[in-house]
């Protein structure tokens, strides 16, 4: 299994958010690229001292978001991208690219040595907080062919976060899992209505039994709840791992050394 290949566990894999500063062209940008990509860095490295398993790359600064990316937020993001790769050569590292820039994620985590992406949209339409996001299955898996970037996996939202899905109500997550496994996605994330909100275990549990590909929780995990997701594959974190446990705080080191060694103790109970 890629996943095994690339984690070195099947579970349950701890991914921390680097959540990059505004970038050049959006409205809260007050630094410049090399100062971001300073921050982003150094971010990475109290992650890698702390014993994640993985890394998230997101340009969640970049409020409001817009689904017509621009150049220079990729521009930028590569640059981000291809330093943090330097800093933490061992660990693997992913790319997520606001909003449902998709594409463009595939592209910077080719040129930069990635090794994943976090894709929103994947399959079923929804309305966003940025207005109609549509399936992109399809054209995403061929421009991924087309690039020569097979070995970067896809991890696919489902009923995503900050989402309605009134379009799709009479579909269920785990129905809505098992289309993402069908149209060839490498894993499936499973969030709580907004950034920092717990995903549903039972929904966890749902999913796991309907797919055979990775799923991952991306939102909500914290200290005191991590017991009901350990059967997930991976848990992506930010808000936890922040000061106070707000997303657009620094990243607190001892919140991150807390967490990882109880979940390091969980994991020996399990072996």
């Amino acid at each position: 299994m890629k996943f095994l290949q690339l984690f070195g566990r099947l579970k349950p894999v701890v991914i921390g958010m680097v959540h990059v500063k505004a970038l050049p062209g959006t409205p809260g940008n007050t630094l410049s690229v090399a100062q971001i990509t300073e921050e982003a860095c150094r971010e990475a490295e109290i992650y890698r001292a702390a014993g994640v398993d993985g890394l998230i790359v997101e340009n969640m600064h970049d409020r409001p978001y817009t689904v017509r990316v621009s150049a220079e937020v990729t521009t930028a993001m590569t640059v981000v991208c291809a330093t943090v790769k330097r800093a933490c050569p061992a660990l693997p590292l992913g790319i997520q690219i606001l909003c449902a820039a998709n594409q463009q994620a595939l592209a910077v985590a080719l040129a930069t040595g990635l090794d994943f992406i976090r894709a929103e949209g994947f399959v079923f339409s929804h309305v966003a907080d940025e207005g109609i996001v549509n399936a992109c299955a399809g054209d995403l898996l061929r421009y991924r062919k087309q690039i020569g970037a097979d070995r970067v996996q896809v991890f696919a939202d489902v009923k995503k976060k900050h989402s309605a899905h009134a379009l799709t109500a009479d579909v269920s997550v785990a129905e809505t899992a098992k289309a993402a496994e069908f149209f060839l996605a490498d894993g499936v994330v499973l969030t709580g209505t907004a950034t920092g909100l717990e995903a549903d275990p039972k929904e966890l549990e749902e999913v796991g039994r309907a797919v055979a590909i990775p799923v991952l929780i991306g939102s909500g995990v914290t200290l005191e709840n991590v017991k009901d997701y350990l059967s997930a594959n991976a848990l992506i974190i930010g808000s936890h791992f922040k000061k106070e446990g707000h997303w657009a705080n620094d990243v607190d080191p001892d919140r991150v050394k807390r967490f990882m060694d109880h979940i390091g103790k969980l994991r020996q109970r399990n072996v």
